[in-house]
């Protein structure tokens, strides 16, 4: 009788799964789907399956600089994201650990910077690109992309930190540990679903970032994923499949990412949300 009353208690969580898989799996399969088609086959039928599969509109990648922006987009996801989790760790520490009277106005400061628009931003940072010598180079997007990052980054480290016993800590120093070895060799890897979580979160935001890249870059040699697709824009039409092509390869890397620590996300998010 209990075993038949939890199962009913679980229909609406499978129920409710399954309205959340057809949200996104529908229209990753339409990519997918429309990536196979001719031009002329997606605009006379969108939702039916290919007559025949072709590959022509992932040759049609091979003829452009669908690579090119592809490894720009990587470069500045990557280095951005070690940045952004080196950073953070590090600021994290003392704002948890060590009792000092700014702590709280500087922890109150990272928490004011996520409320901060980035479209009020542009000007300054481009202005500040520019006297800088960093305007078009992919070296000028990642300033931009480690700082927006900083705020919520440092907010999950802190908060993971918090969970970790100070007696730990306590025995480290008897040893003689000082705070840079304690830090990376005894509290860090503790903290991997919380690096997970960072890198993953803001993985995800960098790549499928438009707007700086609009504004800090010119010319096509350091454009990103989301820039090269404005390629397959014709003056009077849009080559839809071969967007949908692009699209599903450039998808790859934040679903292998993503599938690899999928389970340490969901572990840090929940304790994060939990501890306040």
């Amino acid at each position: 009788m209990n075993m038949w009353l939890k199962s009913i208690k679980t229909i609406p969580v499978y129920v409710l799964a399954i309205i959340i898989l057809l949200f996104t799996g529908v229209p990753f399969f339409i990519m997918v789907n429309s990536s196979f088609k001719t031009q002329l086959e997606f605009m006379s039928s969108p939702w039916s399956l290919p007559e025949s599969f072709s590959f022509n509109n992932y040759r049609l990648l091979f003829e452009t600089d669908f690579f090119q922006y592809l490894f720009n987009s990587l470069f500045v996801s990557v280095v951005s994201v070690v940045l952004v989790i080196v950073l953070s760790a590090m600021a994290s520490y003392p704002l948890s650990r060590l009792k000092f009277r700014l702590s709280k106005p500087l922890f109150l400061l990272f928490t004011i910077g996520m409320m901060i628009p980035i479209h009020t931003t542009l000007i300054p940072i481009y202005l500040l690109t520019i006297n800088l010598g960093l305007y078009d180079s992919l070296w000028g997007l990642i300033g931009p992309y480690v700082a927006f990052a900083l705020p919520v980054s440092v907010i999950i480290y802190t908060q993971f930190l918090q969970d970790i016993p100070k007696e730990l800590e306590e025995s480290a120093k008897i040893d003689g540990c000082g705070h840079y070895r304690l830090f990376w060799k005894i509290l860090f890897p503790l903290l991997t679903p919380a690096t997970a979580t960072v890198a993953i979160y803001n993985f995800i935001h960098i790549w499928n970032e438009f707007i700086f890249a609009l504004v800090l870059t010119n010319s096509p040699g350091n454009a990103t994923l989301p820039l090269g697709l404005r390629e397959f824009y014709g003056e009077y039409s849009v080559n839809v499949p071969g967007i949908m092509a692009a699209l599903t390869l450039g998808s790859l890397p934040l679903l292998l990412v993503y599938f690899i620590a999928q389970e340490k996300i969901v572990k840090g998010l929940a304790a994060g949300s939990v501890k306040g």
